[in-house]
């Protein structure tokens, strides 16, 4: 291979080496494309006239209505997080089954489930399962990597359980259907959370989830009201959760009608919860721009690295690399799915998301892959971005609020078993693809 067919794949070192700088992920991929797109034009393998298909990408972005969905999911999960609804749900499931052996566990990964359909945001999540669970965890006598390694694994569900911002950036990026995307990924969804509280369960009878046995202080002996106050914290995000996914998954509205709906769901759950005031809407409408913002720029800063990269034909030496490889597409699948989970070690699903995807697809739909559930085996992958040391931000989530008792190690090595159910959930899909298309076929046929 000549240097000018390598020379585009020195793009990734590169750009890996800027990132541990701590400079803005946005700029370094922009900045690291125009410093090879101007080698490269004093190089003459780059014309930089091909710079000028920047500005119609970036209109098409801010022109695109699928993606008009991310900061209207983004301000309905932080308006239900602002409403104290996650605080209101983990309370109750936890004071219902406080006595029962690992039934605290059992109900981190049930809360995390629901709040991942309901609100979708990570950091949330955890950071408010790792406040309220993980001290009470610690003092019933839980394992501290067990405890650790459940919360921070049940708050990544957001990632696959729709509504999923990665699945209608996918979507859009795979010209995907949004609501097929969110039709596939509930069978693997409901799955992955059986995976974990079987996990749980096998531990809890044959293992040692528990380093003590000590009574739980019960703050509510009355069983009755336990029910009830399950009941009034768990009806406001069911109802979120019919009218999201009930209208997408009926056809009655597209995703980015059914997230307007949704966030003004939201809001009249606020209301009725009476935590709704202007203060907290303008904080978060503000987290909601901010987070919008940070989507974007990484999303814009991509394009200037894709454009460059095939500038440079980065693209073509790709395709020649697998072609002299002449091996089976199963094991070239395997080999881009290993490249993705590799790349979760040090960089955040977005920006594998934007970065290696657009590279990735046209090899994936010459082997002849489906797209959907390509889409969801991607998802499925990133999803473990969160979890894998030493850059999973749901590790530095509950490593913020956690007790001082709780090291970094504790942390790492419990969320282990569960990014190997994440794999194994993967291989599961990619050996079962029924499991992903079938119901949508079944939903949306004809």
């Amino acid at each position: 291979m000549t240097f000018e067919e390598y020379f585009p794949l020195l793009m990734f070192p590169a750009l890996l080496m800027f990132l541990l700088s701590g400079f803005p992920v946005a700029f370094i991929l922009s900045g690291t494309a125009l410093l090879f797109g101007v080698t490269g034009y004093y190089l003459d393998i780059f014309y930089l006239d091909d710079l000028g298909f920047i500005p119609s990408r970036i209109f098409g972005i801010v022109q695109n209505i699928t993606l008009l969905a991310v900061p209207l999911f983004v301000f309905m999960g932080m308006m239900l997080e602002k409403s104290g609804l996650a605080k209101e749900l983990l309370k109750s499931v936890s004071d219902l089954f406080k006595q029962q052996k690992s039934s605290l566990a059992f109900a981190v990964v049930l809360v995390g489930a629901l709040l991942a359909a309901s609100t979708g945001i990570v950091g949330a999540t955890v950071v408010t399962m790792g406040v309220l669970s993980l001290p009470t965890m610690l003092e019933q006598g839980y394992n501290k990597r067990i405890a650790c390694g459940t919360i921070a694994a049940s708050g990544t569900l957001g990632q696959i359980i729709p509504p999923s911002i990665v699945l209608v950036l996918l979507g859009d990026m795979m010209n995907v259907d949004v609501g097929d995307l969110f039709a596939g990924a509930i069978l693997p969804g409901i799955l992955l959370v059986s995976m974990y509280l079987l996990y749980i369960g096998a531990i809890s009878k044959w293992g040692k989830i528990k380093t003590k046995d000590s009574a739980a202080v019960i703050t509510n002996n009355n069983e009755a009201a336990s029910l009830r106050d399950l009941w009034v914290a768990i009806i406001p995000p069911l109802l979120l959760i019919v009218l999201v996914l009930g209208t997408i998954l009926t056809g009655l509205a597209s995703p980015t009608e059914a997230s307007a709906c949704g966030a003004a769901g939201a809001i009249l759950i606020a209301w009725f919860k009476r935590k709704l005031s202007w203060s907290k809407l303008l904080d978060t409408a503000k987290d909601t721009t901010t987070t919008t913002a940070m989507v974007f720029m990484i999303l814009i800063g991509a394009q200037f690295f894709g454009v460059v990269f095939r500038g440079l034909s980065g693209d073509d030496t790709i395709a020649m690399i697998i072609d002299e490889m002449n091996a089976h597409p199963n094991l070239i699948l395997f080999m881009l799915m290993a490249v993705l989970f590799g790349l979760g070690f040090f960089l955040d699903f977005l920006e594998i998301c934007f970065i290696i995807i657009p590279i990735i697809l046209p090899i994936t739909l010459d082997l002849g892959f489906n797209s959907l559930w390509l889409a969801i085996l991607i998802a499925v992958n990133l999803q473990t971005s969160f979890l894998t040391p030493p850059f999973g931000f749901s590790l530095f989530y509950l490593k913020g609020v956690a007790p001082k008792s709780i090291k970094t190690t504790d942390i790492y090595r419990g969320v282990i078993p569960f990014v190997a159910i994440q794999m194994l959930l993967l291989l599961v899909i990619a050996l079962f693809p029924d499991l992903v298309l079938w119901l949508p076929t079944t939903l949306f046929k004809s």
